[in-house]
């Protein structure tokens, strides 16, 4: 019979020497236990940006810590995603915490960006020739109302919506 170690090389041999080991592998308790907590920071969520720069867009993306990821877009740290080097800078105009993990926000994201591009949007045309409207204003509007067919589709009882930028 083949172990997992001659199957799959990266995986480590048991120690020949038992007396060198304190004990075998932790239980799931002690996982539990000695796992550290996760920080706010650490905990996956959701995000819409806004640029405030010529051309007003928006950006989805997730992350497990949303001031660093801001700054990237920024260009303040390397790593910001190529979408939204052009609207520099960005604010946050929404942000969905509460992720179990980082599939679910994934999960959460793609729809929501799936359902963004599927809606039909109002004729932005309209609403720039109104002087006195916010020209993010149409477009924050959209994103909301794909985020409410979002939450339609998936349970989200669990989760927290906080808009920065509110469009209503």
């Amino acid at each position: 019979m083949r172990t997992l170690s001659t199957q799959f090389r990266s995986i480590k041999r048991p120690n020949p020497n038992p007396k060198l080991c304190k004990s075998s592998s932790p239980t799931k308790s002690e996982l539990k236990f000695n796992a550290k907590p996760k920080s706010e920071s650490e905990s996956w969520c959701v995000y819409l940006i806004l640029s405030t720069n010529h051309p007003i867009k928006t950006y989805v993306g997730i992350t497990n810590n949303f001031p660093r990821r801001l700054k990237q877009h920024n260009g303040e740290l390397n790593g910001g995603a190529k979408a939204s080097r052009a609207g520099r800078p960005w604010i946050c105009a929404c942000i969905i915490c509460g992720f179990a993990d980082r599939s679910e926000a994934s999960i959460f994201e793609s729809k929501w960006k799936a359902i963004s591009r599927k809606a039909p949007r109002k004729n932005q045309n309209e609403h720039l020739s109104e002087q006195s409207e916010d020209p993010s204003l149409p477009l924050l509007q959209h994103r909301q109302a794909a985020l409410k067919k979002v939450k339609g589709s998936l349970d989200c009882t669990h989760l927290e919506f906080v808009w920065h930028l509110d469009p209503l």
